[in-house]
């Protein structure tokens, strides 16, 4: 009897032992498999995320679309935040010193006023006025078809104002700018000139180039050199009289040596020059050549 209940018991510690050794071995797997998941994920970065702060101003700006000629003390404003390093240097801060200036040209909505785009009331009235900068001139002169260049000219041109006299023809004023043609600021529209030759240009100018061509107007005629907007090249000779033109000519017409060249000796001598490109005979050496006697000849090169 006492062995029967000892072999049980020894069943029953059996039975607890493997029992208890499944839970250990589960539990095992299951923090190996923890373990191998940390190590597998990454670890999470904090990132701090830094705002700039800017200093800010309040600005006037229109409510809406302002027209040209409109006066500042009529436009109805409203003030915006901007950042002060955004703001243009002529963006306008307080309207009241600007209240009594106009519009030269179209204010958008909601943006900074900028002073360069306002002006005076005479401005305004004037178009003339209101495109010409501090310290350059606008003047007029007479013009026809040729000095205009049959009239293409225009508001907007680029020219080169010479004065032709009787004898000589001077370049005066370089890269100047048409504003208008008999009173038109508009360029040339539709491919084509205008109907008609203006008979009047104003042209914006230096101080300098502004007396230079007073003075000369009265001397000869005023003729323009059209050039294009991309041209910034000056003249390679700014004038020329009719004495180069006549040298020129002359110049032209004279026949151009390029060498002599003799063969034999006594009565059998011939003698040819290159004339112009050419090879002809000659009956005389040309003044200003000299001998070279290589073999088979005499060769006689300008000196």
């Amino acid at each position: 009897m006492v062995a029967r209940v000892s072999e049980s018991r020894a069943r029953r510690y059996a039975h607890s032992s493997t029992a208890l050794g499944v839970v250990a071995v589960a539990v095992g797997v299951g923090m190996f498999g923890y373990l191998v998941g940390q190590r597998a994920t990454p670890p999470r970065e904090h990132f701090k995320a830094y705002v700039p702060e800017y200093e800010v101003v309040e600005v006037p700006v229109p409510e809406q679309v302002v027209a040209p000629g409109t006066l500042v003390r009529e436009i109805r404003t409203r003030l915006e935040k901007f950042p002060r390093h955004q703001l243009p240097k002529d963006a306008v801060r307080e309207l009241g010193e600007v209240r009594d200036k106009v519009t030269l040209v179209t204010l958008p909505g909601g943006l900074p006023i900028i002073e360069g785009n306002l002006g005076a009331v005479d401005e305004a009235s004037n178009p003339v006025v209101g495109r010409i900068p501090p310290g350059m001139r606008a003047m007029t002169v007479r013009v026809d078809a040729t000095s205009a260049v049959e009239g293409w000219a225009r508001g907007g041109s680029v020219v080169d104002v010479l004065l032709v006299e009787k004898s000589r023809t001077t370049v005066i004023a370089e890269q100047v700018k048409v504003i208008s043609a008999e009173r038109s600021l508009s360029p040339i529209e539709g491919g084509a000139a205008k109907t008609g030759i203006p008979t009047t240009a104003t042209l914006l100018v230096t101080q300098e180039q502004c007396l230079a061509i007073n003075t000369a107007v009265p001397l000869g005629k005023i003729a323009f050199a059209l050039r294009s907007l991309r041209d910034a090249e000056g003249w390679r000779a700014t004038h020329f009289s009719s004495d180069e033109l006549s040298e020129g000519s002359k110049e032209a017409g004279k026949a151009r040596i390029g060498g002599v060249i003799s063969f034999g000796h006594g009565s059998d001598r011939k003698q040819y020059a290159l004339v112009d490109g050419a090879w002809i005979q000659a009956e005389s050496v040309p003044p200003g050549f000299f001998a070279n006697k290589p073999q088979g000849g005499d060769v006689r090169h300008g000196s």
